[in-house]
């Protein structure tokens, strides 16, 4: 059931992360870093807990990784301005993906129950 939930509230959040991505890259851009984008597999700390990630993997065909980049353009550097995409998409699908959390985990306990 965490897991479920944890997924679906994190497709919400990481779907608005990859739009708003979509718009700060340059036109030329190779569409190396968006295909590095994903959620990670979901699993169980050692508290506990259930965790997934969201971010970018790997390197691109210049060999920079992926994160470093996805950083500059999230923070800026002394070259770069900020153009910040994942705080914005987070901020603002927050509740949705907290709700959306939440109806998964009904949906699964009704389920369970015996219900639809």
């Amino acid at each position: 059931i965490a897991k479920k939930a944890i997924y679906e509230g994190a497709k919400i959040v990481a779907d608005r992360i990859k739009s708003n991505l979509e718009k700060v890259l340059s036109p030329n851009a190779t569409g190396d870093l968006i295909e590095s984008f994903g959620i990670t597999p979901i699993e169980r700390d050692k508290e506990g807990n259930w965790n997934a990630k969201i971010g970018f993997d790997g390197y691109d065909r210049k060999g920079v990784p992926n994160q470093l980049k996805a950083r500059v353009l999230e923070s800026g550097s002394s070259q770069q301005p900020k153009r910040p995409f994942v705080r914005p998409a987070v901020n603002a699908t927050k509740k949705q993906a907290i709700e959306t959390m939440r109806k998964a985990i009904d949906k699964e306990f009704e389920r369970m129950r015996g219900g639809k």
